[in-house]
């Protein structure tokens, strides 16, 4: 039997959208092998689309959409053995580019001070419903993170909206459907906090980024059963007040909440109309904060400050909930760290970040979570309550995004490396991908993101979040067609100019994104940005001299081998021009990819000779023609081999001088940001595999499973943040970029990869090593789930896989079999040669 599974408008859950042309994605399953789609037709809005055997990013175009409005449509299909079927689902629309007519409010007698965050700002509006209801809407925005509450009901679920944007020129609203809560007498109360925008933010401890203070944008709707209609908007006509019960917010330092101030009893006043001194595109947010899993302590104790510790096993980023008894004016402090020092929290690695919650009481019991502020940490510290009278736990905080992808096998260190990898990209995608979600940072880092992006793709859905991100990246592109290094660029003062691996994140990152989702729409959206960085790329290299230097990257800057477990930031820099020259022929050959699936053909050829020219000034500079770098370091090696840029002998030499570097090193790794994620594959691909695993199953310092020996949860910005001998250091313990060993856990250990976008086609070719006996995962592709396991024994490997409908793959198994598999259950023995097809 055929079925049509997960229909999605613009990759969304909830199918609401704001485009004009909104982009249709659906799955099939089907009992019967060999199923692929034969023809697919769309009718919404009575017009019928031919969709061929597109099932993975259909736009629909010409349709006469109007705002807020519910959309049917049906899908037919037809496989290639002559079954059919049909499905019937709905999409609503956002605002549609529909004008505002509210004002944007907020208290202009307001000032606070630098390096700190403004007093929340507390708005209210009371009003009456006379008539019956059919159904009520919020769409609203801000300057700063706002939480609404309509009669006492929070509205939504979401975190930090409006969410971290280029705000002067990309603003998000949210839409909220207040049907339900609205009753005869109404109050609508909205706490606007500073956030990113006007709180303080960056390493650098600025405020006031984008404004002086906060401001509100809110339009309620309401559709009465009679056929009329009103609306309320933000005015003047609306109260404000700073006496609200939040007292502070701050994304660094924390909040002071004060449960015993009563709203009735402090000042208002009437709010001020305002305008925005820029003039942002206001559009509905792609993806928003959500509380993803509540942890519950695993142990706590009381330690010689007064203080009780609660452990939750596991290093996040989120908030705590309180649940207490407590009386009118007692404080409970709450303080939160990645570690403990003895039986105290170990906060230097906050640097100037307070972390800290003090929460002042009301009569009785009562629940309190922040709700403007968030941590990284695994302990806190509580003070100022009798521990008998108090319920602790935390929630996980993340965007809502789906978890896509698992991996396990026979050795449980590597099952601890990929839960740590996990739990550091839900850390760090808290709306945009950061560096760390616990100090005085939390910048979205471009080149962290740049080399876990394969990684992160295998695991997670970030379709939604990436497409944000990359919007951000797009507007923020310097004239130049620099990248900066963290997007949003908000605070930083570090000049955006064209930088390899962190300015290579315009072409890494949407590729990693196209290859697991197949949405070549991002790719031609983005292309004028890649091209735009290349162009500037090109030039950089040209001023390091003529005739082939002119491709050797160097200027202007460069971050080099970057954290490399060895020197320090200079020797790091030193190593620039071999780092960025590699990227720039590994960026030459995807964007020669990319041009070709978009049909620009004169690109592709003009990528692609520049990418031989690069790989040819590589070896005529900084090697000595024969395969030897003239200065070696293991990242010096690692990426021209990854990235393909020497054959024959040539390669046949580094790859033996990789493998004599690493085996100086007691097959530890000595590679940095830039060439850690690529180091097993360039061992394991050019015949080093047994060398491969021992870097990979390593347990000492530095290595993948020295931290996870160590008891880490998350990974860790440097190999050493806790010393062998215990001593902890101030880097975060919750960085992803060394994360990115993922990506050769699931396509190489598991073997797993696609060879076309969204899988379409896809490989298996499972490179046992390192004693593991089995491996299993899973990736939930646009087309259905691909699920893969394989187990050895002495004289027996066996492969099962579930291969999805319209998808092929090709099996290779160790003994170098190839195999041609299309759609369905199958089991293959390659001591018997044997295929079970279900």
């Amino acid at each position: 039997m055929l079925e049509i599974r997960n229909i999605q408008i613009d990759g969304k859950a909830d199918n609401r959208t704001d485009h004009l042309e909104p982009e249709l994605t659906f799955a099939l399953e089907s009992d019967v092998p060999g199923t692929s789609l034969a023809e697919a037709s769309v009718t919404v809005c009575g017009q019928t689309f031919d969709c061929g055997n597109d099932q993975t990013g259909f736009p629909l175009k010409g349709l006469a959409l109007q705002p807020f409005t519910e959309y049917l449509l049906e899908i037919r299909v037809r496989d290639n053995h002559g079954q059919e079927a049909a499905a019937a689902a709905s999409f609503r629309t956002g605002r549609l580019k529909l004008p505002w007519k509210a004002s944007w409010i907020t208290d202009k007698d307001y000032s606070f001070g630098k390096k700190q965050s403004p007093v929340p700002m507390t708005f209210r509006k009371c009003f009456p419903i006379e008539k019956p209801i059919r159904r009520a809407y919020i769409t609203a925005t801000a300057i700063g993170i706002y939480e609404l509450k309509l009669n006492g009901e929070k509205v939504g679920n979401s975190y930090f909206a409006p969410g971290f944007t280029s705000y002067k020129k990309n603003l998000q609203y949210q839409f909220y459907d207040v049907t339900e809560q609205l009753a005869c007498s109404n109050t609508l109360i909205a706490v606007v906090a500073g956030g990113w925008a006007v709180g303080r933010f960056t390493y650098e401890n600025k405020n006031k980024i984008i404004a002086p203070r906060q401001a509100l944008l809110l339009e309620l709707f309401i559709e009465y059963t009679d056929g009329t209609a009103e609306s309320i908007v933000t005015d003047s006509s609306w109260e404000v007040t700073l006496q609200g019960n939040y007292r502070k917010a701050c994304l660094y330092d924390g909040e002071i909440y004060d449960a015993s101030a009563g709203l009735e009893a402090v000042s208002w006043k009437h709010a001020d109309a305002t305008r925005l001194p820029f003039h942002p595109e206001i559009a509905l947010e792609n993806s928003h904060v959500i509380c993803r899993e509540i942890l519950h302590p695993v142990s706590h104790f009381e330690n010689g400050d007064g203080e009780t510790i609660y452990d939750f096993g596991q290093n996040f980023a989120g908030v705590v909930e309180l649940e207490l008894e407590g009386r009118r004016g007692q404080v409970i402090t709450v303080r939160h760290a990645e570690v403990l020092d003895g039986d105290k929290l170990y906060t230097a690695s906050l640097r100037t970040a307070k972390a800290e919650l003090r929460y002042i009481c009301k009569d009785g019991k009562q629940v309190y979570s922040p709700r403007f502020t968030y941590m990284g940490f695994r302990y806190i510290a509580v003070q100022g309550i009798d521990p008998e009278l108090l319920r602790v736990r935390a929630l996980a905080l993340s965007s809502d995004y789906e978890e896509t992808g698992s991996f396990s096998c026979s050795d449980e260190r590597l099952n601890r490396l990929q839960s740590n990898i996990r739990w550091s990209g839900r850390s760090n995608f808290v709306d945009i991908p950061t560096d760390c979600p616990q100090r005085d940072e939390r910048q979205g880092w471009t080149g962290d993101m740049a080399v876990f992006a394969n990684t992160a793709c295998y695991n997670f859905n970030l379709s939604r979040f990436l497409e944000k991100w990359l919007l951000d990246m797009r507007l923020e592109q310097s004239w130049g067609g620099g990248i900066p290094t963290v997007v949003p660029i908000h605070g930083c003062s570090t000049p955006v100019v064209a930088t390899a691996c962190w300015g290579d994140s315009c072409i890494l990152v949407p590729w990693a994104e196209y290859r697991a989702r197949g949405n070549l729409e991002l790719l031609q959206r983005h292309y004028p940005c890649m091209k735009r960085y290349m162009k500037a790329v090109k030039f950089w290299a040209s001023l390091s001299g003529f005739g082939q230097r002119k491709y050797i990257w160097k200027w202007l800057f460069q971050f080099g081998d970057w954290c490399a477990p060895e020197g320090y930031v200079r020797d790091w820099m030193a190593k620039g021009k071999w780092v960025a020259t590699a990227y720039y022929a590994n960026s030459c050959a995807i964007m020669a990819e990319i041009a070709g699936l978009l049909g620009e053909t004169k690109d592709a050829a003009h990528y692609a000779e520049l990418r031989r020219s690069i790989c040819g000034a590589f070896r005529a500079v900084l090697t000595d023609g024969r395969g030897t770098l003239k200065k070696e370091f293991q990242t010096g090696y690692v990426l021209p081999l990854y990235f393909g840029m020497e054959q024959g002998e040539n390669r046949e030499t580094m790859a033996a001088n990789l493998n004599r570097l690493v085996a100086e090193k007691g097959f530890h790794l000595n590679t940095g940001f830039t060439g850690t994620s690529y180091l097993l594959f360039a061992l394991a691909d050019n015949g080093y595999v047994d060398t491969a695993y021992r870097v990979l199953m390593q347990d000492t310092c530095p290595s993948w499973l020295y931290c996870v020996r160590m008891g880490a949860t998350t990974f860790w910005e440097q190999w050493n943040t806790i010393t062998p001998d215990g001593k902890v250091r101030d880097p975060s313990m919750n960085h992803y970029a060394y994360g990115a060993v993922g990506d050769f856990l699931y396509r190489r250990v598991l073997g797993l990869e696609p060879t076309e976008g969204g899988y379409r086609h896809f490989r298996v070719k499972p490179v046992p090593g390192g004693g593991i006996t089995w491996a299993q995962g899973s990736v939930r592709t646009p087309y259905g789930e691909i699920s893969l396991r394989w187990e050895q024994t002495e004289d027996d490997f066996r492969v099962t896989l579930d291969i999805p409908v319209s998808t092929t793959c090709t099996l290779t198994l160790p003994d170098g079999e190839t195999i041609e598999q299309l759609s369905g259950h199958h089991t293959i023995s390659a001591a018997r040669r044997k295929d079970e097809t279900t």
